[in-house]
């Protein structure tokens, strides 16, 4: 599966330094990363994380996904316009 990630800097360093110190690719050091985080819980037990209330959002993000995706598209229209 072939997807995009955003990589907080202290991960990005992690991975970074994993790449360097094990000759590992980027995609080996990111599966290795995954594969012993979901290893570290028990078999069979399915991952469970809190829900919260946050309550009635405070503006319409009913498109906000859809907008996100056009300001994207356009920002990496422009970059291709540029040469970068």
């Amino acid at each position: 599966m072939r997807t995009t990630v955003t990589l907080e800097p202290d991960v990005e360093a992690w991975v970074k330094r994993a790449m360097r110190e094990r000759d590992l690719t980027f995609k080996e050091a990111i599966n290795e990363a995954i594969r012993a985080g979901m290893s570290a819980r028990a078999p069979g037990v399915p991952l469970s994380l809190p829900a919260h209330d946050m309550g009635a959002p405070l503006i319409d993000v009913t498109k906000a996904l859809r907008l996100a995706g056009e300001l994207e598209d356009q920002e990496l229209a422009a970059r291709l316009a540029r040469g970068a």
